[in-house]
């Protein structure tokens, strides 16, 4: 094959040309845009690209420890309207702005009486106003409720006319938060933990201290328009929080609660407190704080547990006699004078609660325990350490009395004992006898109970562990093992003396009203003066911090309990007082099952199921499905997807959703719904109605299933 070399050059040549000018072209173009309308493109890709879009992460479940969730986040929402309608083309902007301002100002009444329906605490009248004052002001995000709303009323708001349109189109618009609900109540909820509303984030609890978990990840996404629509693009996905699973048992917890809050109306306390410990693990299965408030009601106001420190009284008697026991300074077999119940310690006076009636005389060692005697155990200390005051306080280090705990809880208190300096500046001759006792030292309650739960655990120390897991949809993906403090505090010889004393204190000394009839109890009743600012242990009526710590049951131990009263003024007894506390517990815990159901310590008044109010059944039956809430249907047709109204039902495991077939010219029953619910289905059936009060309908002033005229009017009574 010939090729005529002379004609194919002519034709490379000119392609070539081509392409050189259509690069020049492009690379033109390229710099013009780049140099020339670059501000004018940067403009218009910030109009139509909204950039960094946070995406919330949904926040992590609080567990007990047997999986009921304590702690849970529910959306709710803030409410706005935008009454600037935008588009790149300004004409499109133009005949959108006319649009939405035509169908807001001829649907106005129709979605102002649709809002009072909502939300009835505020009348039609006020919504009109509200929301013509922002189309006057033209704003962007005119907030047309005060407050936060529920998911149900955000969808009815949105079936009502205008907001039923997308954002960008009807203006109407929300801004969703993650609210926090607790289904048990005030259950625990100082240990639990708590968040700013406003910030959704952790102020106190576990909430804080494991809020990294709990939290999550937020998203990152940004919105742009393609073909003339917004999309939002996500970047980032959020990543949801973990759940974490608490050592707290419901059953347990609840009734440390009612048990402690009986005891505190009884004998008008002024601080209560309860801590439920398993001897093995160190699992706190209950924590209960309680504070008298102004009102006259308790509340949990203070992790008092944790936090306050305070001289312990007579619970430390038994730290100090096993510093003895151990050192050889003595023997459970020795005895000690105690006279009349009153004995000069150094220019002092020491006194045994009952120096009234004479005292105890001379006693044994394990007497001294039983019957909490201030002389007896101040002299056994002091006649063996007064020379060396630092042994004894090596002793009780030794022991784990004073060593940190580092509890996961902010606010949370370490034990100070003090330990005497080489030069005696902050040491005096009284200090030991009444160290001895309780005094002169500052422990909050949860370190003594754990000691005594290193008694019962055979020696064997363990720190209080409040989170057992780390869960990812119902998966552990991390575990918090036991954390042993102190493999031992004594020798097996001085433990054995120990549990001895300690269940004798209670069968036969001063603590039996701690004790139970089925199984043997083993502790230390505690009674200690609180000291009042710089007027001491003196003026105005005198303070006490009454206890009771111990375990049971007393041959095997399961669990070990304080229990701690602050109280003004006599009587104030530990043994009296709170060993009736603890021995109800305990009597409580060994019984669990039979004591309370779990579901009964739900709080009545939580809005997190399980008390649904009655009303739209389908719009409850569509929450409960998201929710993830069991329930049952209990009406033969669906209506094609309209509103079906009757009762919802708790019946423990789930919702009992009962269809209403009352017939239209009767009068229904509305008692049990909510005003929104009750007014529409009474409205509905032509009656006029008068609200009065707030919260759901007691009462009805026409009876139901009667006949009615219609333009009769009702009037219903609400309540919370």
């Amino acid at each position: 094959m010939n090729f005529d070399n002379k004609k194919i050059m002519p034709r490379f040549f000119v392609v070539i040309v081509l392409m050189s000018l259509g690069g020049l072209y492009i690379l033109g173009n390229a710099a013009y845009l780049m140099f020339v309308e670059s501000e004018y493109w940067t403009q218009v890709s910030r109009k139509l690209v909204k950039e960094n879009v946070p995406i919330p992460a949904k926040r992590g479940n609080i567990l007990s420890a047997d999986g009921q969730i304590m702690a849970s986040s529910l959306p709710e929402y803030k409410i706005y309207m935008d009454y600037v309608a935008s588009d790149k083309n300004p004409e499109t902007a133009k005949e959108l702005q006319a649009w939405r301002d035509s169908v807001l100002m001829a649907d106005l009444d129709s979605i102002s009486r649709g809002l009072s329906k909502i939300f009835p605490d505020k009348t039609a009248g006020y919504f009109k106003k509200r929301l013509k004052k922002g189309k006057k002001l033209r704003r962007r995000n005119w907030q047309i409720y005060g407050r936060r709303i529920s998911y149900i009323q955000y969808k009815e708001c949105k079936k009502l006319p205008l907001f039923r349109e997308s954002p960008f189109k009807g203006g109407f618009y929300a801004e969703e938060f993650n609210q926090r609900k607790k289904p048990y109540g005030s259950l625990a909820t100082r240990t639990l933990g708590a968040l700013y509303a406003s910030k959704d984030s952790a102020r106190y609890g576990l909430e804080l201290s494991y809020d990294s978990i709990l939290r999550g990840k937020e998203g990152v996404s940004h919105r742009a328009k393609v073909r003339n629509k917004w999309l939002s693009l996500v970047d980032a996905p959020p990543v949801d929080g973990n759940d974490i699973e608490t050592t707290i048992d419901v059953s347990m917890q609840d009734a440390a609660e009612k048990a402690l809050l009986k005891q505190l109306k009884n004998i008008n306390g002024d601080v209560g407190v309860v801590v439920l410990m398993e001897v093995a693990t160190g699992d706190v299965k209950a924590i209960v704080n309680m504070t008298k408030c102004a009102d006259g009601e308790y509340r949990e106001v203070k992790n008092n547990a944790v936090s306050d420190l305070m001289e312990p009284g007579s619970t430390f008697k038994t730290a100090s006699i096993m510093v003895a026991l151990e050192d050889g300074k003595i023997s459970k077999n020795d005895f000690v004078d105690t006279g009349n119940g009153q004995w000069e310690m150094h220019g002092r006076v020491m006194k045994d609660h009952n120096w009234r009636r004479g005292g105890y005389g001379r006693i044994s060692v394990p007497e001294v325990l039983m019957y909490s005697s201030n002389i007896g155990v101040s002299r056994l200390i002091d006649d063996n350490y007064k020379d060396h005051p630092e042994k004894f306080v090596d002793g009780l280090y030794r022991e784990g009395v004073g060593i940190p705990l580092n509890i996961p809880l902010m606010g949370s208190g370490e034990p100070r004992v003090r330990r005497p300096e080489k030069d005696g500046s902050n040491w005096s001759k009284t200090a030991l006898p009444w160290m001895s006792i309780g005094y002169e030292t500052q422990i909050p309650p949860i370190a003594t109970l754990t000691f005594y739960n290193a008694i019962a655990n055979g020696g064997k120390m363990v720190r209080p562990r409040f989170v057992k897991a780390v869960r990812k949809n119902g998966e552990i993906v991390r575990e918090f093992p036991v954390e042993v403090i102190k493999e031992r505090i004594c020798s097996p010889k001085t433990l054995d003396d120990i549990q001895e004393i300690l269940e004798m204190v209670v069968s036969k000394g001063l603590g039996k009203k701690a004790g139970c009839k089925d199984f043997k109890v083993s502790g230390k009743t505690g009674t200690a003066q609180v000291a009042q600012g710089k007027g001491g242990y003196h003026g105005g009526r005198m303070k006490y911090l009454i206890s009771f710590c111990g375990y049971y049951p007393s041959d095997r131990p399961k669990y070990s309990c304080i229990v701690a009263i602050q109280k003004s003024g006599l009587p104030a007894s530990g043994g009296g007082h709170c060993g009736p506390v603890f021995s109800e517990i305990a009597q409580s815990v060994m019984a669990k099952g039979v004591y309370r159901d779990v579901s009964e310590a739900s709080d009545s008044a939580s809005v997190f199921v399980p008390d649904v109010l009655d009303g739209d059944l389908n719009a409850t039956r569509a929450v409960l499905k998201e929710l993830d809430i069991p329930f049952k249907q209990d009406w033969s047709t669906d209506k094609g997807g309209k509103s079906v109204w009757g009762k919802a039902v708790n019946n423990g495991n789930a919702v009992t959703l009962r269809g209403d077939n009352t017939p239209m010219e009767i009068v229904p029953d509305v008692k049990g719904m909510g005003a929104k619910d009750a007014v529409y289905m009474l409205e509905g059936r032509g009656l006029k109605v008068k609200l009065e009060g707030v919260g759901r309908v007691v009462s009805q002033s026409i009876p139901p299933y009667v006949k009615y005229k219609k333009g009769q009017t009702i009037q219903i009574k609400l309540k919370r």
